[in-house]
């Protein structure tokens, strides 16, 4: 791995303890991994977010700008297969996961690390081959892979499926190490109800990876079967069933959405009881809740198809369990706002994210339960008021809790302060730009604006044009953000141990950490929020 050096400070930490790049790409260190993590994602999200702003700039005006039909269907299809399965999946498990599971728990490491390198290998491995596609025949079937469409249209979607089979697989490797990690390396004394929620949450969303994701793997080696051997199973021209396919592909989508959802929860959890200086309320219960949304999230897949022509005996049954996921949901909402209630609440940036989550999450939530049910889920379905939910609860949820754990974990995985009046000022700027892009696309779904439509009516050309401003305003804050750490990273100072007065085990070693994370192995007395 390379040779110890120290560096003119005399403080040696898990960045310079080794030095060059065959250090960092043989590195078996879990915080290493989880820059490199870092860097892939956050280069992916450029790639999806630029294909975002495409998208809405064809939108602008109605009639076509500068992108033809089919060219709009590819971008589409990128910004969709992007966010998905190279950004909002892999984001927080892979990046804040990686970095703090085992700080969290009092770990030296994973249970698994050279099977966590290979899991980042096997990612890149798949992304770079999804993104090849660009360079080939493209793809324009949207991130879903729909068949019979999928199994037809002469575009790279084998290629671009196997991409995504390879990148399930690294999912599936990094879920079953935080598992055996949880259950295996915890510090004595650290029982699993004195566990931070954040690593509750990586823990149910490990359980989701290891046992969802491998039926989308056999779905997509069924459609590429289909494709390149003439098998009848999707294909009603060969005797299969399109519908199928739908079902196997939202068996795993759905839990997907919690894959994406729950780590986001657990991060909130943490800047909640931080920034309000409270011990957590309910501590019990949001850590259950989280098992709970991963349990019921394997029953409710049907709510995707209620106008695919299933039984209406299916689709009531499929409604009522979509509500039921509103509960632990809503145990979770209550147990931070009571958490919030007459605390000392300091609005820092990272808190001012997990506001900013609160509230679109909580719109994201409301407005599913409107998609649950049966009469209304009809009128909306495939139309822009499904658009901008998803978007409420992927983006508006993940992506702000993402936003907030960099902030906030951020003196401790490089050492440096940033420009907090300028990480403020990126929250307004996405937080607004995220409503006026968002919040009239529900307002065009309830007029009939269908979604994936590469023209439109004049009538819903000032609600596209006010969605279109709106992304430009997301897109400012994101380059802003970008420019706060990297302006961190370079001339930010000298950080404290502990900036927050956080009372989770992560901030009590040196920042940045030590390689082996701990000078001496730690002893937990105490449950994880104390605050007197």
């Amino acid at each position: 791995m390379g040779t110890t050096t120290a560096t003119h400070s005399g403080e040696i930490n898990y960045i310079n303890e080794f030095k060059g790049l065959k250090s960092w790409f043989t590195s078996l260190d879990h915080k290493r991994i989880g820059l490199m993590y870092m860097i892939s994602v956050m280069f992916f999200f450029l790639l999806g977010g630029l294909a975002a702003l495409l998208l809405r700039l064809e939108l602008l005006k109605p009639g076509g700008q500068f992108l033809t039909p089919d060219q709009y269907n590819q971008v589409l299809t990128y910004h969709g297969a992007i966010m998905v399965f190279m950004v909002i999946i892999p984001g927080i498990p892979a990046v804040l996961g990686n970095f703090f599971l085992p700080l969290h728990i009092g770990a030296k490491d994973v249970a698994f690390p050279r099977l966590n390198l290979a899991s980042w290998y096997v990612f890149m491995f798949g992304a770079l081959l999804a993104a090849s596609t660009m360079f080939t025949s493209k793809i324009d079937t949207g991130w879903t892979f729909y068949t019979p469409y999928s199994i037809k249209t002469g575009t790279a979607v084998v290629t671009m499926v196997l991409a995504a089979f390879i990148m399930g697989m690294s999912s599936i490797l990094t879920g079953l190490n935080f598992i055996v990690t949880v259950h295996k390396l915890r510090a004595p004394g650290m029982t699993m109800h004195r566990m931070p929620l954040f690593v509750w949450a990586l823990y149910s969303t490990a359980i989701l990876q290891v046992l969802a994701t491998p039926v989308l793997g056999i779905t997509l080696l069924l459609l590429v079967a289909e494709r390149t051997l003439g098998v009848g199973i999707f294909d009603p021209a060969l005797g299969g069933d399109p519908v199928l396919f739908q079902h196997f592909f939202w068996f795993y989508s759905h839990p997907a959405v919690y894959i994406m959802i729950l780590p986001a929860m657990g991060v909130v959890s943490e800047l909640i009881t931080t920034f309000s200086k409270k011990t957590i309320f309910g501590y019990t219960a949001i850590a259950y809740s989280s098992l709970g949304i991963a349990g019921v999230s394997f029953f409710v897949w049907g709510h995707h198809m209620f106008v695919s022509g299933q039984s209406e005996i299916a689709g009531i049954v499929f409604s009522f369990i979509t509500m039921l996921v509103g509960v632990p949901t809503a145990i979770k909402m209550f147990n931070w706002l009571a958490t919030l209630y007459k605390g000392s609440i300091s609005f820092q940036s990272p808190m001012l994210y997990a506001m900013g989550f609160m509230f679109l999450f909580a719109i994201g939530g409301v407005t599913g339960i409107m998609l649950a049910v049966l009469a209304t889920d009809v009128h909306f379905h495939d139309t822009y008021f499904v658009v901008a939910h998803f978007h409420y609860v992927m983006v508006g949820g993940t992506l702000m809790a993402l936003m907030g754990g960099f902030y906030y974990w951020f003196p401790k995985m490089f050492g440096k302060m940033y420009n907090e009046s300028l990480a403020r000022l990126t929250f307004i700027f996405i937080f607004v730009g995220f409503n006026v892009t968002f919040f009239p696309q529900f307002i065009l779904g309830a007029m009939g604006m269908p979604r994936r439509y590469f023209d439109y009516i004049p009538a819903y050309q000032s609600l596209n044009a006010i969605s279109t401003v709106g992304s430009w305003l997301i897109g400012t804050g994101f380059l802003l953000s970008l420019y706060v750490l990297v302006q961190g990273l370079r001339k930010g100072e000298k950080a404290p141990a502990n900036p927050w007065g956080s009372k989770t085990l992560e901030w009590t070693v040196p920042s940045p950490p030590i390689h082996t994370n701990f000078e001496v192995d730690p002893i937990v007395k105490a449950g994880p929020y104390e605050y007197k």
